[in-house]
C-alpha cells in the first residue's frame, strides 16, 4: 500500500503570496491608471497608452524589485549558513548544545533532546542548524531569479485583463467598465487564492475588493480633478 502524504496549505504560501500580490498589483494598478486617465480624457489611444505603459513598467518593476529583495535574503542566508559551517568546524560541542537547548525549548527532556541533536548532527549537522536554528529549509530558502520571473508573470498576467477593456469598452463609460470588471477579476482572484490557500473565500474576496474600490476611487478622482484643470 502506498504512503499517504496531508496536504498542508502553508507548503504554498511562498508561491502563492507572490502570485496573488502580483496579479492584484496588475490588475489594481493597471486599472486605476486606465481610470484616472479615462476620468480626464476620453481619447481611447491616450487611455490604452497609459494603461500598457502601467502593465509594461509595473511588470518590470516588480521583477526588478522582487530580484534585488530575494537576492538579499540570499545572501543573508548564506552569509549566516558559511558562518554556521565555520562555527560546526571550529566549536562543534558548543553547537550540539546549542542545538539540544532548541528542542528542550519545544518540548523536549533534557535527555531526548541530546540524543535528537546527536543523530541529527551525524546525519547533516549545516542543515539541521539551518532547519531549526536559522529557519531555513527547502520551502522558504531565496530564490531570486525564479522570484523575479513569477512577479513578472504574474504583474503581466493581472495588468492585460485592464488592458483588454482598455481596448474594447466604449470610451464615454470606461471609468464605469474598468471598474466592473475589475471587481469581477479581483472577486475570481481572492476566490482562487481562498481556495489554494484554504481560507475563507468570502473574507478574502471582500478584503481584496474593499481595498481596490478605495485605490480605483481615490484615482479617478485625482483624474477627474486633474481633467477639469487643464479643460
Amino acid at each position: 500500500m502506498a504512503q499517504q502524504f496531508e496536504k498542508h496549505f502553508v507548503n504554498r504560501v511562498g508561491w502563492l503570496r507572490a502570485s496573488v500580490l502580483g496579479a492584484n498589483d496588475g490588475i489594481l494598478s493597471t486599472t486605476s491608471i486606465a481610470i484616472g486617465v479615462a476620468a480626464a480624457s476620453t481619447d481611447r489611444n491616450t487611455i490604452v497608452l497609459a494603461a500598457l505603459a502601467g502593465l509594461v513598467s509595473g511588470a518590470l518593476s516588480m521583477a526588478a524589485g522582487e530580484y534585488v529583495s530575494v537576492s538579499s535574503q540570499a545572501d543573508t542566508e548564506k552569509y549566516d549558513l558559511k558562518r554556521e559551517q565555520d562555527e560546526l568546524n571550529t566549536i562543534p560541542d558548543e553547537e550540539l548544545t546549542e542545538l539540544a537547548n532548541i528542542y528542550q525549548t519545544r518540548g523536549l527532556t533534557p535527555e531526548l533532546a541530546i540524543q535528537v541533536a546527536q543523530q541529527l548532527t551525524a546525519h547533516n549537522a549545516l542543515e539541521a542548524h539551518a532547519r531549526d536554528e536559522l529557519g531555513i529549509n527547502e520551502i522558504t530558502v531565496a530564490k531570486p531569479l525564479q522570484a523575479s520571473l513569477a512577479s513578472f508573470a504574474s504583474f503581466a498576467g493581472g495588468a492585460i485583463l485592464p488592458f483588454l477593456v482598455a481596448l474594447l469598452a466604449p470610451t464615454k463609460k470606461m471609468v464605469y467598465f474598468q471598474y466592473a470588471f475589475a471587481i469581477l477579476f479581483l472577486t475570481i482572484l481572492g476566490a482562487v487564492a481562498a481556495k489554494a490557500g484554504g481560507t475563507k473565500v468570502w473574507l478574502s474576496v471582500g478584503r481584496i475588493c474593499l481595498w481596490g474600490t478605495i485605490a480605483m476611487a481615490i484615482t479617478a478622482a485625482v483624474g477627474h480633478l486633474f481633467g477639469v484643470n487643464v479643460s
